[in-house]
């Protein structure tokens, strides 16, 4: 099983690596995503779920569309959001890039960003998430993780998003029950040796809370219901074949062969509640917002990290 978390942590860290050399001003986000995504399958993985590119005050749970044509521009603070299992294991990491030759400054809603801030917020919240990783052992309360990341983030200026977590995975289930501040909160669970956790400290300069947008471009699925469309009934059936309890992106779905009618079909699987809809996620004041994740294995004396 360690072998299994360990090939797709290698994955996942080296084509998060060739991401970073490869992302530049003008690039399609749809493009980064293939790269991603493609590159995860050439190394024996498969994506654990759609590659998530955030940019700015979009904060999670955006990846392209059918079609996308957004692209790159100077100043962007792009959050590269990768995940890829090896026969069920998963592994899952994050890191946020400035685009462009950083020049600035560049406005986000009232706010304004030079691209040294901008790096500081990069810097940030890599450091928040060693210093999650540092506190984790077996014993460890969840609360106390979360203060300690907390207490960090504020000493250098800034908020970590408290209505995002990180979570414990377990074979195929990419959010296996745990969640893991980045705040301090009265949560006293003790993680054990063994726990898969996702560590993911999110930090900004505005109210640290986020709230849904109405896009929505990933899916889960959730349960069997009964379905009017013949259309649905079958991609229903090849969704629960094909990515089990796994996310996945419409846009996948339109390169199956035999699949039909794919936007009625959807809107009846959304609406039936036979699969999950994850809305895309923006800091609600309009800030911007960086992240950085790894993939860690509780141990005795620690924690290995599978994705560094």
């Amino acid at each position: 099983m360690i072998d299994m978390y360990q090939k797709a942590g290698k994955i996942v860290k080296d084509v998060r690596e060739l991401a970073v050399d490869e992302v530049h001003e003008g690039m399609k986000v749809l493009s980064l995503i293939n790269l991603i995504e493609s590159e995860i399958i050439k190394r024996g993985g498969f994506p654990a779920f759609p590659c998530n590119i955030s940019i700015n005050e979009v904060t999670a749970h955006y990846t392209s569309p059918p079609g996308d044509d957004t692209l790159l521009k100077e100043g962007d603070l792009v959050k590269i959001d990768l995940g890829a299992h090896f026969d069920g294991f998963i592994a899952d990491s994050a890191t946020t890039v400035m685009i462009g030759s950083g020049e600035g400054p560049y406005k986000s809603g009232e706010k304004v960003y030079t691209p040294e801030k901008q790096v500081e917020m990069i810097e940030t919240a890599k450091h928040a998430l060693e210093v999650a990783i540092s506190n984790i052992r077996p014993g460890a309360e969840l609360g106390k993780i979360g203060e300690a990341v907390e207490d960090y983030v504020k000493s250098q200026g800034y908020l970590t998003v408290a209505n995002l977590t990180g979570h414990s995975m377990d074979r195929w289930i990419l959010h296996s029950g745990l969640s893991v501040p980045n705040i301090k909160e009265k949560n006293h669970h003790q993680i054990e040796e063994g726990d898969v956790l996702a560590i993911e400290p999110f930090i900004t300069d505005g109210v640290g809370v986020v709230g849904d947008m109405k896009d929505t471009f990933i899916f889960r699925f959730l349960r069997d219901r009964p379905l009017r469309l013949a259309p649905a009934r079958k991609l229903l059936d090849l969704i629960k074949m094909k990515y089990a309890n796994l996310p996945f992106a419409q846009r996948w779905l339109k390169e199956e062969p035999g699949i039909r009618q794919l936007n009625p079909a959807m809107r009846q699987l959304i609406s039936s509640r036979a699969i999950y809809p994850y809305h895309v996620l923006r800091e609600k004041s309009g800030a911007r917002v960086a992240q950085a994740e790894h993939t860690v294995i509780v141990e005795g004396d620690g924690c290995t990290v599978i994705t560094e």
